[in-house]
């Protein structure tokens, strides 16, 4: 990566200078054509009359506790012109989808609804005004989020532009592993964030779904990463590509970082853990550094200290296009970034999945929690003692 790193270069003319040349701009052009409120009228449920064909799909039935689900057979929507049909092989949890099972965002998702937001699978049918793609296709994408049934299904309707060429050196597992939460990292670190080539960058929760793909973006793009993770998976961490690990249950974050810059502090935080870590993070920031947060936030947070460093705030609920993974699958291809998988269940157990990404704590999970929609995989993490 050291010829990348010349001073002054930034990061459109270097992750973005990767074959091909205009993946960056590709990703921007379609956020800016095709853009996704975050908060559309709800449209989740399931709606029979527009059914044709039967699939299995977990419904949820009520809002509630991981017993909410229902393995169900229901049918499979209508492909209209501008959309794709698709067998899903594989999709993966995010903590979106135990905020909505809770009923976090009851307001936007009618019962009973087919939730979940990867899809990694082969298109059977095209629409017929599709061009981009055809059937046999391995593709991967974000369904529109609060925008129609979800990936706990057997097979899924998208609209095209949603959709992207699943990268070529991915299992089906592992494409679905990255496509929301690759999206939410390029959007936080390229569009809000504009990291560059030598710059520094915190990232709390590391070993997490975003952070482990975070780090690998942020490394990819040249900057110097500092990470939070318990002492055990400092190393995890670093094979990632950190450069130095805080252990956040024995040392003060501030204090390290501190410590680690010489009292110049990063460039950017990037906040996936919420609590008052909005709060404190401008304590780690250099003059002018800016805070990216993907967490919602529940209680009011003091920003005093932001103003004192001429901070930037940017909040992210990701919009999904192909621009985006379409850079990614660049990346992926270039053996620059690589999904981490830390558990995997077939689709009938998806309560089970869910109970484990939420207390995720309770146990050695590291990176993603998978779906095997279209088999049987079983692969857990041990529970902590």
């Amino acid at each position: 990566m050291s010829e990348h790193r010349a001073a002054g270069v930034s990061l459109s003319s270097w992750i973005l200078a990767l074959p091909p040349l205009e993946c960056v701009d590709r990703a921007r052009h379609a956020e800016r054509e095709a853009p996704v409120p975050a908060r559309r009228a709800p449209r989740t449920t399931m709606r029979n009359t527009d059914m044709t064909d039967p699939m299995k799909a977990v419904v949820l039935a009520r809002f509630g506790g991981t017993d909410a689900f229902e393995l169900r057979d229901v049918s499979v929507p209508r492909v209209e012109p501008r959309q794709v049909r698709v067998r899903v092989h594989a999709t993966a949890l995010n903590p979106l989808d135990y905020q909505i099972r809770r009923g976090d965002y009851a307001d936007h998702v009618p019962l009973p609804a087919i939730i979940g937001h990867d899809v990694s699978g082969v298109i059977e049918e095209v629409g017929s005004h599709v061009t981009e793609f055809r059937a046999g296709d391995a593709v991967y994408y974000t369904p529109r989020i609060f925008g129609g049934p979800g990936s706990y299904a057997e097979q899924h309707v998208a609209d095209v532009d949603l959709v992207a060429r699943k990268p070529e050196n991915l299992s089906h597992l592992e494409a679905a592993s990255l496509t929301l939460v690759g999206g939410t990292v390029w959007e936080s670190l390229v569009t809000r964030a504009q990291l560059t080539v030598g710059e520094t960058i915190l990232i709390h929760g590391g070993t997490g779904g975003v952070g482990t793909i975070a780090i690998q973006i942020a490394k990819a793009i040249g900057a110097r990463v500092i990470t939070t993770a318990k002492a055990g998976d400092h190393e995890f961490v670093r094979s990632l590509g950190a450069d130095a690990a805080i252990d956040y249950t024995s040392a003060d974050y501030v204090d390290a970082v501190a410590e680690l810059t010489r009292g110049k502090g990063v460039d950017v935080v990037f906040d996936t853990i919420g609590g008052d870590t909005l709060t404190r993070s401008p304590l780690t920031l250099a003059d002018s550094g800016r805070v990216v947060s993907i967490v919602d936030i529940a209680q009011p947070q003091n920003l005093i200290e932001a103003w004192g460093r001429n901070a930037a705030y940017h909040f992210v609920f990701t919009r999904q296009n192909r621009g985006k993974l379409d850079a990614l699958t660049t990346l992926v291809e270039r053996g620059l970034v690589k999904p981490v998988i830390g558990a995997t269940l077939p689709l009938a157990r998806m309560g089970e999945a869910h109970e484990l990404l939420e207390n995720r704590r309770s146990y050695a999970l590291r990176g993603k929690v998978a779906i095997d929609v279209a088999g049987e995989t079983v692969a857990l993490p041990p529970r902590i003692s």
